[in-house]
């Protein structure tokens, strides 16, 4: 920044023209100035002070901090009288009359004019029509580079939107597969013939090299982010979703996920991959710390929430990210990812019965006999019409397709293993043999019925956890619902004459399964108890559920208050008190359980103001996510672009691509978005080719 001491120390008529502009267009400085000065008149005495207002009335008029004093800007940089250079003018009594003198001195003007036209063309230039020919032309060959620029731009966000590569394994002029990329370009020249023109008559800029490729997505992620960062800005609290996973290379790729609130409705943003140097708690923050300073600086207040999965390095309670955030950021309160709670929940209580357990083992073998040969699917096919989706160690999602895919096909799997039976090799006969065996086993095929039903209602929680939208008072909901569901099946203690009907012998055989099956509902009741007992920063959730209203008029939940102030200290205890016991006796206002739907009546009917508390602590638990699965998201997009014969590019080029498939949404809610990009690129190192208008 410009100083008085900095412009008395260099000298300004030895300097280039690009840094006397960069010096002209900081400005001038203006400090406040403790200058005061006592007077007497007519026998009374009485201090002048410095005003600030003085440096609106006359635009050459600068200040020194250090010597306490008024400059003039021209003067110092082109050279005038010594007062207003060197000493400086703090004598208020006669400031007035001192500046119309030196306003009026012919070397002043002449500075003035001077800094006037400093970095703009001759005026004698200016006025010859040779000279406005050649600007007219030069600004007719950048709007040409800049439209045939914006096409390339086009080309590459198609790719990166349908998540296709951008290079050939051979690009050259006459190749017949030179890649999506260049196949795309070659296309839309056949569709405009300016851009056709272009690509044969460019000698300087083409825009279709591997080095502008990579610079413009370096560009377009950059613009991508100020973009986030922008909206960041406005809103007033941030959450972050870590993941992390490792690709072919074996190399850490994690993934980082913001969530806030926007106009009313929560925003998830990726922001990025990155490789951190291994997977310690210790490296994973050092760059979540990194990352967060860009985004919010100082203001760490902002971040009110961090999500994880369960792996140690991020969630240790005594070691792990989430601990070492939070000595960092005091409000931002750990949320473990809920879809990945659940599935914990379902493995626990299927591990501790061992006829379940031997149930699982069975029921994984029977997709791994299938697809373990090629004559076995096609029998299968023949068969049943469509194969058995394999069970996933990770996910219970694909447990449970399973699980229904068997209980719909059972008779064609047993017919599949009557004809498999008769093969000429003795391994598949054997297996085959094994596989209907556990069909027709009245174990098996009472696990199968019973978790079928209990799939069903899993199937429903998981896929709600996972919703984009899902918020604290959601997830209390469906919670209630899913345990409602559960504990009606633990009831129904005669489920085993509900499934099957038995002779008398049969039964002594085949004794009551209902112990079995309570122990299984018991267990994923008392764990769902431990797993999704909400900590002190969800107790605010109770405060929003509209079936409680009336009780809430009776008995203010006090205790759901407490804790809730307790773990966002922004809040004011008795304000908000104030406004939810109001609200709570409003039933015209709140007919929707949602936050979402809250805080919209909330902004429409301009009640922000008048109920403030509430109004941030319905951000704040817009804002809270509750579960990782834009992460997964994310990887699942990293799969598809990071391919084995593109595995080795850099993270810069990876991330742009991402974010253009992944953020595609919010790229063509920008407006003027290729505009900006060009406005980076031009800016990112002196092109040879023309982008700037004159």
């Amino acid at each position: 920044m410009n100083s008085v001491k900095y412009l008395q120390n260099i000298n300004f008529s030895q300097l280039t023209l690009s840094e006397k502009v960069e010096i002209k267009s900081r400005g001038r400085p203006t400090p406040v100035l403790f200058i005061q000065q006592k007077s007497t008149s007519r026998k009374k005495e009485y201090k002048r002070h410095f005003t600030t207002k003085v440096y609106e009335n006359y635009e050459w008029l600068c200040g020194c901090d250090e010597k306490n004093a008024l400059f003039c800007f021209p003067c110092l940089l082109f050279g005038g009288d010594l007062t207003w250079t060197k000493i400086g003018m703090f004598d208020l009594k006669h400031l007035h009359i001192k500046i119309k003198k030196h306003e009026n001195s012919t070397k002043h003007l002449n500075n003035v004019v001077d800094l006037s036209l400093l970095g703009k063309v001759n005026i004698a230039h200016q006025l010859d029509s040779a000279y406005k020919l050649s600007v007219a032309r030069h600004n007719e060959q950048v709007r040409k580079n800049r439209e045939a620029l914006s096409k390339i731009i086009d080309c590459i966000k198609f790719c990166g939107k349908f998540e296709l590569p951008l290079r050939g394994h051979d690009e050259s002029t006459d190749s017949e597969n030179p890649g999506v990329f260049r196949g795309l370009v070659e296309f839309s020249c056949s569709l405009d013939s300016s851009f056709e023109t272009h690509l044969k008559n460019a000698t300087v800029f083409k825009g279709t090299s591997k080095s502008i490729q990579n610079e413009l997505l370096e560009t377009m992620l950059e613009v991508c982010k100020n973009n986030i960062k922008a909206e960041i800005k406005q809103a007033e609290y941030l959450a972050v979703m870590c993941d992390e996973t490792t690709d072919i290379y074996d190399k850490t790729q994690m993934v980082i996920i913001l969530r806030y609130e926007l106009q009313g409705k929560p925003v998830e943003r990726f922001w990025g991959f990155f490789n951190p140097i291994n997977q310690t708690a210790e490296a994973l923050s050092t760059l979540l710390f990194e990352e967060l300073q860009i985004l919010i600086g100082n203001s760490s207040y902002k971040l009110i929430a961090q999500t994880y999965d369960g792996a140690a390095a991020l969630s240790g309670v005594k070691n792990g990210v989430q601990t070492r955030m939070k000595e960092v950021y005091k409000n931002a309160h750990f949320i473990h990812c809920y879809a990945h709670q659940l599935n914990l929940i379902i493995e626990k209580a299927t591990s501790k019965n061992s006829s379940v357990r031997i149930f699982f083992n069975s029921l994984s073998g029977i997709p791994a006999f299938f697809s373990k040969s090629p004559q076995r699917m096609a029998v299968l096919e023949n068969v049943a019409g469509h194969r058995i989706p394999k069970p996933s160690a990770t996910r219970w999602y694909f447990k449970s397709r399973t699980v229904n895919a068997v209980k719909e096909m059972k008779d064609a799997l047993i017919e599949c293993c009557s004809i498999l039976e008769g093969s000429k090799s003795r391994e598949t006969g054997f297996a085959a043999a094994g596989i209907k065996r556990v069909l027709n086993d009245f174990e098996f095929e009472f696990w199968l019925q019973f978790f079928s039903k209990l799939m069903h209602h899993v199937d429903i929680l998981f896929s709600q956890l996972q919703s984009r939208n899902i918020d604290s008072a959601k997830v209390n909901d469906f919670l209630k619902a899913f345990n409602c569901s559960i504990q009606k099946l633990r009831d129904d203690s005669h489920l085993s004459e509900c499934i099957f009907t038995f002779e008398p012998i049969k039964r002594k055989k085949h004794p009551d399964k209902s112990v079995a099956v309570k122990e299984v509902c018991d267990e994923i009741l008392m764990q769902c108890r431990e797993r999704f007992s909400f900590t002190n920063h969800l107790e605010a959730s109770k405060l929003f559920l509209v079936n409680n209203f009336s009780i809430y008029t009776e008995q203010f939940p006090n205790y759901a208050l407490k804790q809730t102030v307790a773990a966002y200290p922004m809040l004011e205890e008795e304000k908000l008190k104030a406004e939810l016991s109001v609200l709570y006796t409003r039933n015209d206002l709140f007919k929707s359980g949602k936050i979402i739907d809250m805080l919209t009546i909330m902004n429409d009917n301009n009640l922000g103001s008048s109920f403030p508390n509430t109004t941030k602590l319905l951000k704040i638990l817009i804002t809270t996510p509750m579960t990782t699965a834009e992460a997964e998201r994310c990887f699942s997009t990293l799969k598809r672009i990071k391919t084995f014969l593109r595995s080795t590019m850099t993270n810069e080029r990876l991330s742009a691509l991402a974010m253009l498939s992944i953020e595609n949404t919010m790229i063509s809610e920008m407006k003027n978005f290729n505009e900006e990009v060009i406005e980076h690129f031009v800016k990112f190192k002196n092109r040879r080719a023309e982008f700037k208008f004159k």
